[in-house]
């Protein structure tokens, strides 16, 4: 095997990888990468077993072959390389040089038919979204991390599914911990269909890669296939393979009963926040929120760093409630929501209190109290 390609490309092309081959699978194989070049074309292949990627690329192909190489490496020698062009050429005993007379490594490869088979994408059955808005949907839901050495899928994967309200065809996911939990809708403009199982649950960890391929301007395709689900480009394919089990019953989580809307500055809040989760740590996480008469007060008391105390003025006319929160859910739901103002809607001590943008009703996000 011997091709030439661009080193920009490759180097952006491997880069979005890392995260793939860098993930430990318990075969040394999947820390490489596949080159497979014919037909002036190269095809890039990585997985970690349960997430896959194949891409397609021009390329100056002298001689076909297929490659196994280190991902990591290849990718820091494409990165450096001082040229804007780059060399592959296959030697002998899966060795292979890489460059130029000028500068030129050698690297020795592995059996490319060690690694594992990436399943063929089958044709039909998917639909279009456009790139920027799955992307915000994945960081609506992929913020709320699982627990350490927490092996429940619903904590490990988000939730999709098809909801179906009057004239309306929603495309939803779902995210939670257990402490909280985040929905985020998005109205399809054309009939979709999800498998017939009760419960598709995405993990975490594939769609936190899936954003690495996805560009503002283009539409992509989702489809589902067996037990993965399917995002497909023009020229790049991902695979990730579904979770097995059930997704806890949410909805009534997000019912909003009784309690009050208040209005406030996204920005300010945020910050204020942040302020007082200075003296917070893990093993004092919680801060009090104080609500009264036209008052928010945030005090943390931390035995081992020390006290905060802050106020700001809300519109707030309901009962004084005094109840315990994680600051930090608090900042990494502003931080995915856009709208300059968002609605803080607080019932009471013992339910969640309810977040969301004041124009954008597409997402909400739920927060249990902490007890103390």
């Amino acid at each position: 095997m011997k091709i030439t390609v661009n080193k920009r490309d490759m180097t952006e092309i491997l880069s979005r990888i890392q995260g793939i081959t860098g993930r430990r699978s318990g075969l040394a194989i999947t820390e490489n990468v596949i080159l497979q070049a014919k037909d002036d074309r190269i095809t890039i292949m990585a997985t970690d077993l349960e997430t896959g990627f194949k891409g397609t690329y021009p390329a100056s192909v002298e001689s076909p072959g297929i490659l196994a190489l280190n991902s990591r490496k290849l990718y820091e020698i494409a990165r450096d390389f001082p040229t804007e062009t780059l060399t592959l050429h296959e030697v002998e005993n899966r060795w292979v040089q890489i460059g130029n007379h000028q500068t030129l490594y050698r690297m020795v490869g592995m059996n490319p038919e060690d690694f594992p088979e990436i399943p063929k994408v089958e044709e039909g059955g998917y639909f279009d979204i456009g790139a920027q808005p799955f992307n915000r949907m994945i960081d609506q839901t992929i913020f709320i991390s699982a627990p350490p050495d927490n092996k429940r899928a619903h904590t490990n994967g988000v939730l999709f599914e098809k909801v179906s309200q009057e004239d309306e065809r929603l495309f939803r996911m779902v995210s939670t911990d257990g402490s909280r939990l985040s929905c985020v809708d998005f109205q399809m403009e054309t009939d979709f269909q999800f498998p017939s199982e009760t419960s598709i649950l995405v993990p975490k960890s594939g769609l936190n890669e899936v954003k690495k391929i996805l560009t503002q301007e283009e539409t992509v395709q989702i489809g589902f296939m067996q037990n993965h689900f399917i995002l497909k480009k023009k020229q790049e394919t991902m695979l990730i393979r579904l979770l097995e089990g059930g997704f806890p019953k949410y909805q009534d989580i997000l019912e909003k009963s009784g309690g009050l809307d208040i209005v406030i500055e996204r920005q300010v809040f945020l910050m204020m926040l942040k302020r007082m989760s200075i003296l917070s740590s893990d093993a004092y996480k919680g801060v009090l929120f104080e609500f009264s008469k036209d008052r928010l007060t945030i005090q943390t008391t931390n035995p081992e760093l020390g006290e905060s105390k802050e106020d700001m003025n809300i519109p707030y006319e309901g009962p004084s409630i005094q109840v315990v929160f994680n600051p930090r859910f608090f900042i990494e739901i502003l931080n995915v929501i856009d709208d300059e103002k968002i609605v803080l809607h607080i019932i009471d001590a013992e339910r969640p209190c309810y977040i969301e943008g004041y124009q954008d009703k597409s997402f909400i996000s739920a927060v249990m109290p902490m007890r103390i």
